[in-house]
């Protein structure tokens, strides 16, 4: 089925863009279908001295976040996973409530109303009640809630070892093999 090898990846504005970076990097053998928001754009450039022109070299199709008409935002078209990373505090209070004015917020509307596998990968601390309450809510409705955690039992010498960390877990999330980082005991 041609979807089993689409993956969508939109990046929002919480800080972490390069974990959003590194996971196009490592799904090179699937058809990248890539979402960036205004608000990661900016945080991407405050960051790091990566551009969207890098990031949009690692996907197949790039899509702005204001284009609801791309193909991805319809339910007939199937993609093996969407990812959101980083998610920001935003997207993730508008994805509880439904509001879909986004396109990342539409394929979320519809990953979620049509089943689909679906990680969000909060990164801003500390976390609220409000927060914690949205990601419940997400939870309940089959989201898979990955906050950006990185396990320190793998003894990471470079913060790209912590990095790596989380995208092995997130990869892992989504069904897809990986080495990135060491499991448990391997240590």
């Amino acid at each position: 089925m041609k979807g089993d090898n689409r993956i969508v990846v939109g990046v929002t504005g919480a800080s972490g863009t390069v974990l959003a970076f590194r996971l196009l990097e490592s799904l090179k053998n699937f058809e990248r279908h890539l979402i960036i928001s205004d608000g990661a754009k900016r945080v991407m450039a405050a960051e790091t001295s990566l551009t969207v022109e890098d990031f949009s070299r690692l996907a197949e199709h790039v899509y702005e976040d204001s284009d609801l008409a791309a193909p991805v935002s319809s339910g007939s078209f199937r993609f093996r996973s969407f990812v959101i990373i980083p998610c920001s505090n935003t997207t993730l209070a508008k994805m509880t409530t439904g509001m879909a004015d986004t396109l990342i917020t539409r394929v979320a509307a519809v990953s979620m109303k049509e089943r689909r596998r679906m990680v969000i990968v909060p990164r801003e601390m500390p976390l609220s009640s409000i927060y914690i309450e949205n990601m419940l809510k997400l939870s309940l409705n089959g989201v898979i809630v990955a906050p950006a955690m990185p396990g320190y039992y793998t003894k990471p010498e470079t913060a790209g070892d912590m990095v790596n960390f989380v995208v092995s877990r997130v990869l892992d999330l989504m069904g897809i093999d990986n080495d990135m980082s060491g499991r448990w005991k391997d240590y």
